[in-house]
């Protein structure tokens, strides 16, 4: 039996030590990193969560999206105080993942070695790799040790490559330049710590599609990222499907009791407390004439009216 076990430490041991020679994770890693993901992945690993759900993402709000992972154990998903290109817009996507560090010959010299045993280009600075991978859908979210002055990660031709690819923008704890150009690339968008006008300098990128931090939130290959101009919300892919139900659900019953408050049918206090089945049967008959489509059917309905006499 110790044998066993000391067998598997092996294991893992190389495994990890394999990955850690690599810049861009394998799939099998990113597999391993999201294993309570079952549904479809792309190619190189990472969830790919429905566009469809995340489209209904767009209607959460931030507190919706924390209270909901809280209350599964994950208490520090949320990164605030952003330098925002475009406030007010909301953007929600699968995330691709870099993490740079500052340069140092020795390390330089091993990340451009093996960027080139994988495959990458050899063209122009190496902080485009992240880039490459990029896909419809995705946001890079980049890992940039909170670097403003020279640590500018891309500029106004490198934030247009990336919204020609994904259609979104990017989430960097560092920084961009371009600012004033950026802002005019209508649909783009960015969450950074700061903008400079000087180049990128000194910063080697050590991974891809690997764990980072931004913040205080740890951040995985294929999270599903909320961000809006309260803040920045990392969601596990596994949870995304069950949190939009919820959050809709919360959404239609916030509104829905503004509608009876207004409308004064009811004491407030029967209205924000447990509902009668006279209530009960209005909003069911209200939510069967919603205008919009929902994440949430019938029978989720039922079963979120029954809890409310426990």
């Amino acid at each position: 039996m110790r044998k066993n076990a000391l067998l598997l430490i092996a294991f893992i041991f190389c495994g990890l030590a394999a990955h850690a020679q690599r810049v861009g994770a394998s799939p099998d890693y990113v597999k391993t990193l999201t294993s309570q993901w079952q549904g479809e992945r792309f190619a190189d690993g990472r969830p790919k969560v429905p566009d469809i759900v995340l489209e209904r993402l767009q209607n959460a709000t931030l507190e919706q999206i924390w209270g909901y992972l809280g209350n599964r154990g994950y208490r520090n998903q949320v990164a605030k105080d952003w330098v925002i290109l475009n406030p007010g817009q909301t953007m929600v996507g699968r995330v691709v993942t870099a993490q740079f560090m500052p340069s140092r010959p020795d390390l330089d010299s091993l990340v451009r070695a093996q960027g080139k045993a994988e495959g990458r280009s050899q063209k122009g600075g190496i902080n485009i790799w992240p880039i490459d991978v990029l896909t419809q859908g995705d946001i890079y979210v980049a890992d940039g040790y909170g670097k403003v002055k020279d640590g500018t990660l891309i500029g106004s031709s490198l934030g247009n490559a990336i919204y020609g690819k994904t259609g979104k923008g990017v989430i960097f704890y560092g920084s961009v330049r371009d600012m004033q150009e950026l802002k005019d690339t209508e649909g783009f968008n960015a969450w950074v710590k700061g903008h400079d006008p000087s180049y990128i300098k000194d910063m080697t990128p050590t991974s891809i599609n690997a764990p980072i931090r931004i913040g205080e939130v740890t951040v995985f290959p294929g999270d599903v990222v909320f961000a809006n101009e309260y803040g920045v919300v990392f969601i596990p892919a596994h949870l995304v499907e069950g949190l939009v139900s919820a959050s809709e659900m919360t959404a239609l019953r916030d509104e829905f009791e503004r509608l009876l408050l207004q409308q004064g049918k009811y004491p407030s206090g029967e209205i924000h407390g447990t509902w009668s089945d006279k209530i009960k049967n209005e909003f069911r008959a209200w939510v069967g004439k919603y205008p919009k489509k929902l994440a949430i059917t019938s029978k989720d309905v039922e079963a979120y009216l029954a809890k409310q006499d426990h």
